[in-house]
């Protein structure tokens, strides 16, 4: 089991990582050559440039019960349809059965993005009650899925 992160512009990754040490689970940080990234406790994997060359890395790297954090609704189906658990920078559980209104979510507001019409303001200035709530959904995910896993199945 593994915890990978779409760490590109990540709020969460130290409280990942504080979180995944605590139950034994390694994290590894995905990024791509315009971010610079270090880790004291996490493999870190610089992928080339490119607009998804992050997103197709760790689509391919994530297996059935890994955990995927990613803000991106793409990333987060790729990493269901393998079976793995996904959650937002938020704190949302990506699951099976609201990955695809996200989709169209996401679809519906490119859309709206392209046709000039509509301005949509980026998200608000993030808080300590987001990290809150991210530290607790995170949490819980992990124990979740740390007690879904096969017995046979070491951790790295």
């Amino acid at each position: 089991m593994m915890v990978y992160v779409d760490a590109d512009a990540c709020p969460v990754v130290r409280i990942v990582e504080g979180t995944a040490i605590r139950h034994g689970v390694p994290v590894t940080l995905l990024c791509d050559t315009s971010h610079l990234l270090t880790s004291r406790t996490s493999r870190v994997i610089t992928v080339g440039e490119g607009p998804d060359a992050v997103d197709f890395a760790l689509a391919n790297l994530c297996r059935k019960g890994d955990v995927v954090v990613t803000q991106d609704y793409g990333v987060a189906a790729m990493a269901l349809g393998k079976g793995a658990w996904a959650i937002h920078q938020s704190g949302r559980w990506y699951t099976n059965e609201n990955i695809d209104g996200l989709l169209m979510e996401r679809h519906l507001a490119q859309k709206a993005r392209r046709s000039g019409k509509h301005h949509m303001k980026g998200p608000p200035k993030r808080t300590e009650e987001d990290d809150r709530r991210f530290q607790e959904s995170f949490e819980r995910m992990l124990r979740e899925a740390v007690k879904k896993r096969k017995p046979e199945e070491p951790s790295l």
